[in-house]
């Protein structure tokens, strides 16, 4: 990771990847069945006809991530949607992600992920569910994104009190970019729960019919700026760095009540930190793990102790009056933006220097890679541990016209067009 970022010319003192991390997430497909048909959907034309990945097959995926990244690695059980898996092997998953000392995080649109469903995987060892939930996905009922908050509403209520974190994934197009301002703000006023909200650009890749972004200021930098209006915060997107800053922006703010303030303001103070801090584990799900860490760094670093608690103090005089009116209450809030490449614009330092990879039967990917090809990843057979192979598709070859049920996104709407010209 670290030759990578060097090679791509995003290395520094201000990059995470590849000095406080191997990688950042894997994804783990446990499917590739989706109960909604998105207008930017990054699956292939085949995949409502390709069966389950085996369980075996999916534990020695598991294995591998542990073996190639090491523990702590961040896991996206996703798919498809996760929740269409039976519930006891969804379970199963989650529970040797967490047994193999990985941090599972369940990506679904929310449909299926009842309470009770949560309840039982948070029991396994689930640390976050990130819901999607956005206009492209053609939900009836809502006719924009303001009128879905009341469904976003509905599924914090979902994760109260479970110990999840609450995470919310927005697909930036033509149709919303108006909207991220409006939604910023709402995922502000929500930080009670909510502890991230993510935008991904409009990329052309998979089934999607909308294809490549054409909006001015569907853009990095425009995105950018809309979500710094919402959240009336200056978010200092450019550091720290998490990858390549063509592909992911993140900032963080801390809430109490009525005020914000940006977590990261003092490059200098954060780029001594970062540099002293390699090492040393900050479990966000684990307070006292986390103390603990903090007192050993203090420990190792004292120069750095008389510093932040000038950094301390700046931003307790600033939220002191949020403080108050919320009874102490402090939440941090995280804004990440995701640009993700075009199946055919495909940029190689990019892809080499990637931190989302995805974990395949032969190995990790880059998560453009194996959206630009994925026929060539979830159709491969794989050779079980007894000599059989499972093989993916459910009926037919590739290249076989497949039942109107199993088509979604371009060839649904081509397939529905020949039925009213006949």
């Amino acid at each position: 990771m670290r030759t990578a970022l060097k090679d791509a010319g995003v290395s520094g003192p201000l990059q995470l990847a590849g000095s406080h991390f191997a990688m950042g997430c894997v994804a783990l497909e446990i499917t590739q069945r989706c109960n909604l048909d998105c207008a930017l959907c990054y699956l292939s034309d085949h995949s409502e006809a390709v069966r389950d990945v085996p369980l075996e097959e999916i534990y020695r995926r598991i294995d591998r991530i542990r073996d190639q990244y090491g523990p702590h690695t961040n896991v996206q059980i996703t798919g498809g949607d996760p929740t269409l898996r039976a519930r006891d092997e969804l379970i199963a998953i989650t529970r040797r992600v967490r047994e193999r000392g990985l941090v599972p995080s369940l990506f679904t649109n929310g449909i299926k992920a009842t309470r009770d469903l949560l309840r039982d995987l948070a029991e396994a060892g689930l640390r976050d569910v990130a819901f999607h939930v956005d206009m492209t996905q053609g939900r009836k009922g809502y006719a924009n994104e303001r009128a879905l908050n009341a469904l976003r509403l509905e599924y914090m209520e979902r994760v109260r009190g479970l110990g999840l974190h609450c995470i919310f994934n927005t697909t930036v197009f033509d149709g919303n970019l108006a909207d991220v301002e409006m939604l910023a703000g709402f995922f502000r006023r929500e930080a009670d729960l909510v502890r991230m909200a993510s935008f991904q650009l409009q990329a052309e890749t998979g089934r999607g019919v909308l294809g490549a972004a054409g909006a001015d200021g569907l853009t990095v930098p425009g995105v950018l700026q809309r979500i710094e209006r919402g959240a009336e915060a200056r978010l200092h997107f450019d550091w720290p760095q998490i990858g390549h800053p063509d592909c992911n922006r993140y900032g963080s703010l801390f809430v109490a009540g009525r005020r914000a303030e940006p977590v990261f303001d003092d490059e200098a103070l954060f780029a001594a930190a970062f540099s002293a801090g390699r090492g040393l584990r900050f479990d966000r799900h684990k307070p006292l793990t986390a103390l603990r860490s903090a007192l050993a760094f203090a420990r190792k670093n004292p120069s750095l102790v008389a510093r932040f608690a000038g950094y301390g103090w700046r931003k307790a005089m600033a939220l002191a009056p949020g403080l108050a009116a919320s009874g102490g209450k402090l939440r941090k809030l995280t804004f990440y933006v995701h640009n993700f490449m075009d199946a055919g614009a495909l940029d190689a330092k990019r892809c080499e220097a990637c931190v989302f990879m995805t974990m395949t039967s032969d190995g990790p990917i880059s998560m453009c890679v194996h959206n630009a090809k994925r026929d060539a990843f979830i159709l491969q057979p794989v050779k079980m541990s007894d000599g059989q192979v499972w093989r993916p598709l459910k009926t037919g070859n590739p290249g076989a016209e497949l039942p109107l049920k199993l088509l979604k996104g371009r060839r649904r709407q081509e397939a529905d067009a020949r039925r009213r010209a006949n």
